[in-house]
């Protein structure tokens, strides 16, 4: 059973690869459901709704279909001016109205690779066991440091290996992909002393930093150092192209997910 909740999180997992991102906008019940879900009284799902538009907003030529999407300059102002959100969520949405409202620059006419992108439509449907986050991790400046962080991800259940990047305070995590991001912003988080946000890359190739909800996040905690898992997808050395593979869209016999979430987007106007 679909929930509001659960459609957005899926969406903006789909949101966060490059490839679906031009489909998305151009599909005609996910933009209007977005714009509807700024308004919904639940924080986690204003704060999902808010990182799947700065997904989308990530691929340029998105830019002016989403500005023009019927209320969503009105809503996200409103979202803007609401009391009683966290700063997280005031933040993502001042970013996000930022990047809309921003002059449009024009780009190189591209349209053998755009055809390109758009024939691969969702291809992260295999029923794969892992997959690779990138994370900027704020201060992760010494030793001790890395220390802490190691022992904050080892005790979340799903996480499979890391590795660290010391000089650009990075860590690449391998995790079950059933196992949302935000688990482990939020076990970092939970050290007090160190925050994390998600690189991904923009059509441009350009590395970008998306905030993480890391505060009421629900982490499963190991009782043992976790099972290594088959490496079944390239690794972020392999794949220079992208610096995370999500892999939580559905595959359905009754059609695409996508299909799916647009008619309940559509057809839910209040909760």
């Amino acid at each position: 059973m679909m929930d509001a909740l659960s459609v957005v999180s899926q969406l903006r997992d789909l949101a966060s690869e490059p490839q679906n991102r031009e489909v998305i906008v151009q599909d005609q019940g996910c933009l209007p459901g977005l714009v509807l879900f700024l308004d919904h009284q639940n924080p986690d799902v204003l704060f999902a709704t808010l990182q799947t538009l700065r997904y989308l907003a990530e691929l340029t030529p998105n830019i002016s279909t989403m500005k023009n999407e019927l209320g969503m300059m009105v809503s996200l102002e409103n979202l803007i001016g609401r009391e009683g959100l966290s700063v997280d969520i005031s933040a993502l949405a001042k970013e996000v109205f930022n990047i809309l409202n921003a002059p449009a620059n024009p780009l190189p006419c591209t349209p053998v690779r755009q055809q390109r992108k758009k024939s691969q439509f969702f291809i992260n449907t295999s029923n794969k066991k892992a997959k690779s986050v990138t994370l900027h991790i704020q201060g992760l400046d010494s030793a001790d440091q890395r220390g802490l962080c190691e022992e904050a991800l080892l005790k979340v259940r799903g996480v499979i290996s890391f590795t660290f990047q010391m000089a650009s305070k990075r860590c690449t995590i391998r995790i079950r992909s059933d196992l949302p991001t935000e688990s482990l912003a939020s076990a970092i988080a939970a050290t007090k002393v160190l925050s994390a946000q998600q690189v991904v890359k923009n059509e441009a190739g350009e590395e970008v930093l998306i905030p993480l909800k890391s505060s009421g996040v629900e982490v499963q905690q190991n009782s043992a150092i976790p099972d290594y898992l088959p490496e079944e997808e390239e690794s972020p050395e392999r794949e220079v192209d992208r610096a995370i593979s999500r892999t939580t869209a559905k595959d359905t016999s009754s059609g695409s997910w996508l299909n799916s979430a647009a008619s309940f987007l559509t057809k839910t106007f209040y909760w």
